[in-house]
């Protein structure tokens, strides 16, 4: 009996040696590296780096854009691929941009001002409250010279470049005048950011009348430019691959407005007057500076209080 059991043994280990050895030669060799390697396809699959195309109805407030020069098409092209690519700012901007846009459209359109500028408030300040190296402050990121200028109250106290109606106003004062010495709105978007003695004066050396055939600073040369691609992405969000739903932007809460025409000795317990805390105050108010408001001249000042 012993014999035919060796011999059902042996053929036994014979099948199992054949089988093992096979399933080497036709399969993976372990589940999860095949996983790892579908992983791998499918990510290579879904996320890729893409050259964009360009819209050739590119335009700034109407004034269009001419990509058939190949200095102004490259140019263009860098903008839009690094606010593409940059996809954290890019998301940010598109999210603060549903915040802030209901306000400044009406705005810029009650000022005489085109709504593309809304992209140069944007390309300006984020929509976030920093000053800049330069001292710029506000939305509209102006200067404390250019803001009193223009009648902007600025001190420690009050600073008036952060109130968005009224910077709003004084941004569409001054780009306006720049368009007329100037002769076109794409220029005025320059002079913003290099001012109009300094767009001016390059374009008269240059003999050039036109903001595409200028050689500029570096940052001025690349700021129309931004200010489009912004207009461009943020218009066209989904064909730049950016993806969100309606409740993912951020959106500012219905206020309603207080008059004062008086000092306030603590805005900290006129804030709590209203049920709010003072940190909730001065989000919607940013312009107050300070803990108080000094307003010796009796001033008629409108606060902004959050409904609740």
């Amino acid at each position: 009996m012993k014999k035919p059991l060796q011999l059902i043994s042996f053929l036994a280990i014979c099948l199992l040696t054949f089988l093992f050895f096979n399933g080497v030669k036709t399969t993976p060799t372990s589940k999860k590296e095949e996983i790892l390697e579908n992983n791998k396809t499918n990510t290579h699959e879904t996320y890729k780096i893409k050259a964009l195309k360009l819209s050739e109805n590119l335009n700034l407030a109407g004034e269009r854009v001419p990509l058939e020069i190949p200095d102004v098409r490259e140019r263009m092209d860098r903008e839009l691929l690094v606010n593409t690519y940059w996809q954290s700012n890019g998301l940010l901007l598109l999210k603060r941009a549903n915040k802030y846009f209901p306000i400044l459209e009406p705005l810029l359109k009650k000022y005489g001002l085109p709504d593309d500028f809304k992209f140069l408030a944007l390309a300006e300040s984020g929509f976030i409250d920093e000053t800049s190296s330069a001292g710029a402050a506000g939305m509209w990121h102006f200067m404390k010279s250019t803001g009193r200028e223009f009648g902007l109250e600025i001190n420690s106290n009050v600073d008036e470049r952060y109130h968005i109606e009224k910077s709003t106003k004084v941004a569409a004062e001054y780009l306006k005048k720049s368009k007329e010495r100037l002769g076109s709105w794409t220029l005025a978007a320059a002079a913003y950011n290099a001012g109009n003695y300094g767009i001016a004066k390059r374009l008269k050396t240059q003999q050039v009348t036109s903001y595409y055939d200028a050689i500029l600073p570096n940052e001025t040369e690349r700021y129309v430019f931004r200010i489009l691609a912004l207009k461009e992405i943020i218009s066209n969000p989904k064909k730049y691959g950016f993806v969100f739903e309606k409740q993912d932007l951020y959106t500012l809460p219905k206020t309603y407005t207080v008059k004062v025409d008086t000092a306030i000795s603590n805005i900290a317990t006129f804030a709590k007057g209203y049920g709010l805390t003072y940190k909730e105050l001065k989000i919607h108010n940013p312009w107050l500076r300070e803990n108080k408001l000094n307003n010796k001249s009796r001033k008629l000042y409108e606060i902004k209080i959050l409904e609740k």
